[in-house]
């Protein structure tokens, strides 16, 4: 729950608080009982779900450690994560997709804009680099990937040259959804 980040666009600091995730045990437990109901599908939630971690037994346990537990549950059949942001895109995340057979092929990686002049004003922390970097690891371990990301048009002090950059990102990365919202008629 909650976020760090601080997007200028964004309440979520303010009104559910700074990232805090949950034990780790307690997930493990709910997935366990889950499974053992008969559930084949299973989605890791959060408001930055990428970015969780939790420490126990001086251990850091991150979201790919839970991929790699729910991985290992033979009736389970689907996991999926949502929803993601690009500075949390790590390393070990993005092996998942090659380490774990149940790891869907889809990502929802929200951007915002195509244009790092709006990525600063909206104190986003990652610039379009940073984003196609994380885009292209992840179509080099599996070109099956898809993406799904969210644009804000019309932010304020938005031109048509920034608007343009999103519209060119859009093509380049092929969404196959995205949640797109006018911040300002």
């Amino acid at each position: 729950e909650g976020c760090d980040k601080f997007c200028a666009f964004c309440v979520v600091p303010y009104t559910r608080g700074a990232e805090n995730s949950r034990p780790v045990a307690r997930i493990i437990d709910e997935a366990k009982y889950l499974v053992e109901s008969g559930v084949k599908e299973i989605t890791l939630l959060g408001q930055n779900v990428n970015a969780y971690s939790y420490k126990e037994n001086s251990k850091e346990f991150k979201i790919s450690n839970l991929i790699d537990h729910l991985n290992q549950y033979s009736e389970l059949e689907r996991i999926r994560y949502t929803t993601s942001h690009p500075r949390d895109m790590t390393d070990d995340l993005i092996e998942c997709y090659s380490s774990s057979q149940k790891l869907m092929p889809f990502v929802h990686l929200p951007i915002q804009s195509g244009s790092n002049r709006m990525l600063q004003l909206m104190n986003r922390k990652h610039t379009l680099d940073d984003y196609i970097k994380v885009y292209e690891k992840l179509k080099k371990i599996n070109k099956e990937i898809e993406f799904s990301s969210d644009f804000i048009i019309g932010y304020p002090g938005e031109k048509i040259k920034d608007f343009n950059e999103t519209l060119s990102l859009i093509k380049r990365i092929n969404f196959i959804n995205s949640s797109s919202f006018i911040f300002s008629p």
